[in-house]
């Protein structure tokens, strides 16, 4: 009616809801009583995710790939890298790590073979390798080198992989000494005395996309500088890698690089490519999840909530489309079978006959610090269109070390008694102290966390893994292992690859400015090492057929 005044009426509650919400609203009710219940019922109980999709696809894919001038570990080129970051950054990072063994990134700028990349991320890396930056000593790859036993001393105790007279070291005590510096300590392995005041020789993860979403270098995100440098640079790992990669099982590339730190002077170095997410692309087509074992980890079965295995393993690729579960049936399985059910069923979750290269391989390389060792190095690879695992190796660099005698069947590592010549104390021998310097990884033998498989060649206080012990010990496997022995022997030795390739590292280290009397003396000793291997195999009637 004209002149009047209409109230206007405040809108209702639902009309303030969105029309989608008002015109579905039974679904989402139901949804939220559906949930309180949960609540209700489940209590605080844990509910565990478990990814099932199939997907290949990477959730990071590189968007900006630096081509560079030069293949990244192209050997037979020389290689250079600069490294510049403010020594502010570099001084609070180095006071993180010996406060509480930190190891946070820190920006820097990187010059590859000439290329500049800004703002790349730089961290350290190793464990125990790194425990002389924080005061400790005696230890594998951490400052001094541990004393000597005299000959004839205990092997430790433990005995070997077990099984068909297996013993530890089979052959002359003392044993052979890593190439690339000063022998000593465990099995004979390099130690280095590690100093902030000498970035130049320190171990480094070089992240390429740490601050720069994407990018990559060549394909590689990330780029390892190895322990040791200019004479202790080590010539048995980039061996190892070369005779890996040689016999077709899968080793990251490697070159040898000039290191120069903001204005300190350069030092030769070992350039490693890092396991990643961009490694696991060149295996198989890609078509498999990549895990890499921690050295604070343990092969023990947790039980089923997946939270429980992230302290022992790291997914490297497809990440949110696979996760942990196949590596949590492994375990499971191998930790309840018995010895008849694992010679019945391995073939069910592993490739037989890539475990028997792998786990021949690193005894003809004297491998120290494999899937048994205190490190835990090594790789779970599992295919998925065959739903088996492969194991890999990695961080080669406690290679030849220990008896260069060791045949087929006597102990080269941690996984079935110590290298002879141990003194007694050191890990798996009598008189071990209860408690290990700080810095040791956990799980190493004597400290906490250790792996609680027995089995065969675990022994007191040493360490063991059931998928290599088991192996080993167990006579259904007998045959395929010497099979795969004898074909890697005359690919390693018989051939004479393995020395031909001491000659040409030996001189790409020289290539990058390692060229010193003691280099000199390292690759002597590395020769020797080689040398003695391949006569004492020859010997060995087994090994050659």
């Amino acid at each position: 009616m004209s002149g009047e005044t209409t109230a206007q009426r405040g809108r209702r509650l639902k009309d303030r809801l969105p029309v989608r919400l008002r015109h579905h609203w039974k679904p989402a009710a139901a949804l939220g009583v559906g949930l309180a219940a949960m609540v209700g019922f489940l209590g605080d109980a844990r509910i565990s995710p478990y990814v099932t999709s199939s997907s290949r696809v990477e959730g990071d894919p590189i968007t900006e790939d630096v081509k560079g001038t030069v293949g990244l570990y192209d050997t037979s080129e020389a290689h250079s890298i600069q490294l510049t970051y403010k020594q502010t950054d570099f001084d609070k990072m180095m006071k993180e790590f010996k406060e509480d063994g930190t190891k946070d990134y820190i920006e820097a700028d990187l010059v590859l073979d000439g290329v500049y990349l800004n703002d790349v991320g730089i961290r350290l890396k190793g464990n125990s390798t790194l425990s002389s930056l924080r005061g400790n000593r005696g230890m594998p790859g951490g400052g001094r080198q541990m004393p000597g036993a005299p000959q004839g001393a205990p092997a430790g105790a433990g005995g070997a992989a077990g099984g068909k007279g297996r013993q530890p070291g089979g052959g002359q005590p003392g044993g052979a000494q890593p190439g690339g510096g000063a022998g000593g300590g465990f099995g004979g392995m390099t130690q280095y005395d590690l100093s902030a005041d000498k970035p130049e020789e320190l171990p480094w993860l070089v992240k390429i996309d740490e601050y720069v979403e994407g990018r990559a270098y060549q394909g590689e995100r990330e780029i390892s500088l190895r322990p040791g440098a200019n004479a202790q640079v080590p010539l048995n790992e980039a061996l190892s890698l070369s005779l890996t990669g040689k016999s077709g099982q899968k080793a990251e590339r490697y070159t040898f690089t000039e290191l120069k730190v903001n204005n300190r002077p350069s030092a030769a170095r070992l350039m490693v490519e890092a396991p990643d997410t961009d490694y696991a692309d060149d295996i198989a087509d890609g078509n498999g999840v990549l895990y890499k074992a921690k050295a604070s980890g343990s092969f023990e079965y947790r039980g089923d909530d997946p939270s429980e295995y992230e302290s022992s393993f790291k997914q490297l690729n497809k990440k949110g489309s696979q996760d942990l579960e196949p590596v949590m049936k492994l375990i499971k399985w191998a930790d309840g079978a018995s010895d008849e059910e694992f010679a019945r069923d391995l073939h069910k979750y592993v490739d037989v006959a890539s475990l028997a290269r792998y786990v021949a391989s690193q005894n003809l390389l004297l491998n120290f610090d494999d899937i048994a060792g205190p490190g835990k190095n090594y790789l779970l690879w599992y295919d998925l269109d065959t739903k088996k695992f492969s194991v890999l190796g990695w961080d080669y660099n406690l290679t030849f070390s220990g008896d260069a005698t060791a045949g087929p069947d006597d102990s080269t590592g941690m996984g079935g008694g110590m290298p002879q010549g141990m003194p007694e104390g050191a890990p798996g021998g009598e008189g071990m102290p209860e408690g290990m310097p700080e810095g040791m990884p956990e799980g190493a033998p004597g400290g906490a966390g250790g792996d609680r498989e027995g089995g065969p060649g675990g022994g007191r206080g040493g360490m063991s893994h059931v998928l290599k012990t088991k192996f080993l010990a167990l006579d259904a496997f007998d045959s395929v292992y010497k099979k795969a022995y004898r074909e890697l022997y005359q690919e390693f030795y018989a051939s004479g690859t393995a020395a031909d390739s001491v000659r040409a590292i030996a001189g790409q280290a020289r290539a990058a400015g390692a060229g010193s009397k003691e280099l000199d003396t390292a690759v002597s000793k590395l020769t020797k090492t080689v040398t003695d291997r391949s006569a004492a195999l020859a010997k060995d009637k087994e090994v050659t057929g």
